[in-house]
């Protein structure tokens, strides 16, 4: 019994109905012409998506229309585990993830997890535009199709409570504090004296308003823009972690761009990422002021207690010879 033939119209009309079906739009290529699909779990008023809409159109300018980017922000392709897989088997081409997503691909990435490993801002944007501390790290996914452009801060975080300052590891016993769902995070805080609570980000609020929580840690960014304030505010400085997430790619698709139109690309990646540490920094102060006049107090602590503290976690979280020397060539490269 022979087959049923299926046209060529009835079989893309197919793959257009699943697309939709699982929530990620179809793929629009004119001749000639590529749009990607970046997934950003950021709203429209945070500084990346700001730096990647004009990545995208100064991508598009300087390859002639050839390759565009369409940012789908508020985790419209999905939350940042479902969106690195997405990008993994092709059905987005780039997606924005914070360091923990890619240190449970590939543990090297946990170096730049880990406390302390930065001196500042200045710091890591050294480090990780830096193609002889990188560029291994970086292609060591190319295996899952997956090749990672680079990253952007999300600045220092610090410790909030709803039980006043934090300014020694000692004033976190007892406490309840939400970390992101990382190993090493949960171990960090458990170190710095509190007790590790892994939490997705979006329950945090709800969770310190009603005692599940007594804190959590974050930048300032962040935990004004959470409201975070509202129901914890003694926000002390910690400053024991400055995080990363990392724009990674499709390897496939990115291998499609001629060498000129990749050129372009990076050299226009390379502007978003001085672009966005700009906005960062702006983001910062206009959040710390607006904690201020929402009545929150600023404390300063005793940060070599809280660095003694996490020491022991370093050597622990280094069990590759890779991620000691990552390790090692980030901190040469301090100040």
């Amino acid at each position: 019994m022979s087959r049923p033939r299926i046209s060529l119209a009835t079989a893309l009309g197919t793959l257009l109905l699943v697309l939709a079906a699982c929530g990620v739009p179809a793929r629009t290529e004119a001749e000639g012409a590529t749009t990607l699909r970046l997934a950003l779990n950021q709203s429209e008023d945070h500084p990346s998506f700001v730096a990647l809409e004009n990545l995208a159109e100064r991508v598009s300018a300087r390859t002639q229309g050839r390759w565009n980017i369409d940012v789908y922000p508020n985790e419209n392709l999905g939350a940042q585990q479902e969106a690195l897989q997405l990008t993994s088997d092709g059905s987005i081409d780039l997606a924005v993830v914070s360091g923990p997503q890619l240190e449970n691909l590939n543990e090297d990435f946990v170096v730049f997890n880990l406390p302390n490993v930065f001196d500042s801002i200045e710091h890591q944007m050294e480090v990780i535009t830096d193609p002889a501390v990188v560029g291994e790290l970086y292609s060591s996914l190319q295996d899952r199709n997956l090749t990672v452009l680079g990253g952007f801060t999300q600045g220092a975080r610090n410790v909030y409570s709803v039980h006043g300052p934090v300014t020694t590891p000692a004033d976190l016993a007892g406490q309840k504090i939400r970390v992101q769902e990382s190993a090493v995070h949960a171990e960090m805080l458990d170190l710095m004296g509190g007790s590790a609570t892994p939490m997705a980000y979006g329950e945090v609020y709800t969770a310190l308003q009603s005692g599940v929580l007594d804190g959590a840690e974050n930048n300032e960014v962040s935990y004004v823009t959470q409201k975070h304030y509202e129901v914890a505010g003694d926000y002390s400085r910690t400053e024991h972690l400055i995080g990363i997430d990392y724009l990674v790619a499709n390897t496939g698709r990115m291998g499609r761009m001629s060498p000129a139109d990749r050129a372009a690309f990076d050299q226009e990646w390379a502007a978003a990422i001085a672009e966005f540490t700009a906005l960062w920094r702006s983001a910062t102060e206009e959040a710390t002021a607006e904690a201020r006049s929402q009545g929150v107090r600023f404390h300063e602590v005793d940060r070599g207690a809280f660095r003694a503290a996490l020491a022991p976690l370093t050597e622990r979280a280094l069990t590759t010879e890779r991620a000691r020397e990552v390790y090692a060539k980030t901190r040469a490269a301090a100040p």
